[in-house]
């Protein structure tokens, strides 16, 4: 199925959102797994749409449109985020993950070469198990249910990505369906950045998907998986109490440890949705 036409943030977003994020060095500590006492706060900057090893100690994402997200490391490693066909990233990454409620979240013919295929689904009766290391990223999945048109539920039809790259834990929530449990957050552990989808309706309502926000308690969100500025909107206004906002300039973001907002802050990246 696929969903809306390819559109670009128009300027109510730069009439409503602040630019660019203040950067406050502070020491880096180990991230990603179990629980951390401190959360230092990340560095964000605006990135141009390209290829190349990120500079050391940062990550660098690049939304490509609706779901997918470049993820690139200081050696070079790429990861594709709901990796399908009709929205890729201009290069091969090394990494794709995959999820299967729409046909714009996965494809049956990812391009030769590509080192993993992270497929986020159950296979052969068997949940999606994941965690692999290649070079400096890690991506391991936690799965989630998914409904299915017959008002049913689809078991671990859907998985939650985490990247550990540059100790950054970095999680994309695919098409979530519903709230986590208690067993889902401690499987997620920490995270700094997340992924968010925000239309409201083919995924998560926007009500629990504020809980869920909440639940993770990340510094840093993405929203994705929306087809207007007006359903944007709409997430944008349920935050602005417990979040500041703010549109980058560009698709791409590069983002370290070393600085992380202080209060939550929710990030839009300009691209197709």
């Amino acid at each position: 199925m696929r969903h809306g036409p390819v559109s670009r943030l128009v300027a109510l977003c730069v009439a409503l959102l602040a630019p660019g994020l203040a950067l406050l060095p502070i020491p880096s500590l180990a991230a990603c797994l179990g629980a951390v006492a401190a959360r230092p706060a990340a560095q964000a900057m605006p990135a141009s749409f390209r290829l190349a090893a990120a500079a050391p100690n940062t990550a660098r994402i690049t939304f490509v449109g609706h779901a997918t997200f470049l993820i690139e490391s200081p050696q070079g490693v790429s990861a594709a985020t709901d990796y399908n066909d009709y929205i890729r990233p201009p290069v091969r990454p090394d990494i794709v993950t995959m999820n299967y409620a729409h046909s714009t979240h996965f494809t049956d013919s990812p391009e030769p070469g590509i080192v993993h295929v992270l497929r986020g689904w159950t296979h052969q009766g068997k949940p999606a198990r994941h965690n692999v290391q290649y070079k400096d990223i890690r991506v391991r999945n936690v799965p989630t249910n998914l409904r299915n048109y017959g008002s049913g539920t689809e078991y671990d039809g859907n998985s939650i990505f985490i990247f550990d790259v540059s100790q950054l834990c970095i999680a994309h929530l695919g098409h979530l369906h519903h709230k986590l449990t208690p067993g889902h957050l401690a499987d997620l552990g920490k995270i700094d950045v997340l992924m968010v989808p925000v239309d409201g309706g083919f995924t998560l309502n926007i009500f629990d998907m504020q809980e869920v926000i909440a639940q993770i308690g990340a510094p840093l969100l993405i929203p994705m998986h929306y087809f207007s500025e007006s359903t944007l909107e709409r997430f944008l206004a349920r935050l602005r109490d417990s979040h500041e906002i703010r549109l980058n300039e560009g698709p791409g973001l590069v983002v370290s440890r070393a600085t992380l907002p202080k209060k939550p802050t929710v990030v839009v990246l300009p691209g197709p949705h």
